[in-house]
């Protein structure tokens, strides 16, 4: 008897896990940072029934603000679906809905609590100069709520109650909380179909057919323009493919094949789709009409395209360096990446009320409009760094409020290890 027969048949290959990816920060950062001039902009679009708006307003904000809503919020989930994984994968089920409540939870809860009731305050203040109710009073209404499942997640419903801004955060937790119970039914059958889909991915083209269940969400369904114009459930399906991308680095590799007839594709259907939503009567976003359902599967296949394309065009990979010669990033610009993501979520979770309560007073002045929005940016900016710096990243309990890790660590560029 061989050695070999001894010790029974050889296992199959676990399929090569996908490393961590730098430039998932570097998107995060991006998206985060970028919402404080998608926001400023809703200030003086025509459409949006933003919580303040100037005087004047201008319609082609709406069309600009296109070009972002497209792939910047599913771009977000994709990449907490990943990190999800890899966070699973690490602790367990229990284990990560643990650390999910402690780092989505708690800033969720607080900042329902501190911060979310201060821009539908702005909001009545700015519609009626005669309105005078203080703020403590109107705390009180806000929070004058019951539960409802018919919404769900968003199971607290209120007269003046929203989730405003913290519906990602509000969605991200219920998805992950749902992974975690997911996670403890038998997982054989997922991993034959994960395997499949891995190897099919192999094929030119494959790694957009992932574009057909989004865009059925999105014609069936509806956009749900609370929600950055995307439904909640298109975000799951996201959410999932992050999943699926950290679970195997074939689906990296096609994407990073892919990433030009995608960034093609993706550009000739918003194109499209652009056309459709601007020249359709009524609301192309809810209409059951089938030029309007045309139209939003066109745009959610758009969506997926985009995030193949800008993943796979991020996903460059340098010829490999002799070690010798190989160097570190400069310490200053670790600091500043360190930093910066890091302040994710906590810049995410302040970044609205800032900019409401700075245009709340801005949009009174008497100056051109580009000039406003250049202040109302450069302020928020200013006034959200001075507050994650000085009041959110220098103390335990405050690092604890906003869902900071306590021990100040963030991989580095170019590193390893997972979320």
């Amino acid at each position: 008897m061989t050695a070999t027969e001894r010790s029974g048949p050889t296992p199959a290959a676990e399929p090569a896990p996908a490393t961590r990816r730098a430039e998932f920060d570097a998107i995060r950062m991006l998206v985060v940072l970028g919402l404080v001039f998608f926001h400023a902009a809703l200030i003086f679009d025509t459409r949006d029934d933003f919580y303040v708006k100037n005087p004047q307003t201008t319609e082609a904000i709406t069309f600009a603000a296109g070009f972002a809503v497209v792939w910047a919020m599913p771009a977000l989930f994709l990449i907490a679906g990943s990190g999800a994984w890899h966070s699973l994968r690490r602790r367990g089920p229990a284990g990560f809905a643990v650390e999910r409540m402690l780092r989505l939870g708690v800033p969720l809860l607080f900042a329902t609590v501190a911060i979310l009731p201060v821009p539908q305050w702005l909001r009545l203040k700015a519609a009626d100069p005669g309105y005078g109710e203080s703020y403590p009073r109107f705390w009180l209404r806000f929070f004058d709520v019951r539960l409802s499942l018919s919404d769900f997640p968003f199971m607290v419903r209120g007269e003046f109650f929203e989730s405003g801004h913290l519906w990602f955060v509000v969605l991200l937790l219920a998805f992950c909380l749902m992974l975690a119970l997911a996670a403890r039914l038998p997982s054989g059958r997922m991993s034959r179909v994960r395997d499949a889909a891995a190897a099919a991915v192999a094929r030119r083209g494959v790694v957009l057919l992932p574009a057909i269940p989004v865009a059925v969400v999105a014609a069936v369904l509806g956009m749900e323009e609370t929600f950055a114009g995307w439904h909640r459930w298109a975000y799951l399906l996201f959410f999932c493919y992050g999943l699926a991308l950290a679970s195997d680095d074939r689906f990296r590799h096609a994407m990073r094949r892919d990433a030009v007839p995608a960034a093609v594709a993706g550009l000739v259907l918003f194109g499209a789709s652009g056309i459709a939503f601007g020249t359709l009567g009524g609301d192309p976003f809810t209409d059951t009409t089938i030029p309007a359902g045309l139209a939003r599967l066109s745009f959610g296949a758009a969506g997926w395209c985009w995030l193949v394309a800008i993943l796979g065009l991020s996903d460059r990979r340098r010829p490999a360096r002799p070690r010798a010669t190989t160097k570190e990033p400069p310490r200053g610009r670790r600091r500043v990446y360190a930093y910066l993501a890091e302040a994710v979520l906590p810049l995410y979770v302040l970044h609205q009320p800032i900019v409401v309560a700075v245009a709340y007073i801005v949009v009174r002045w008497h100056m051109p409009a580009p000039v406003k929005y250049v202040v109302i940016v450069a302020v928020s900016f200013v006034i959200m760094f001075t507050i994650y710096d000085l009041l959110v990243r220098r103390t335990r309990p405050t690092r604890f409020l906003f869902g900071i890790r306590s021990d100040r660590t963030h991989p580095r560029p170019g590193t390893s290890s997972a979320q």
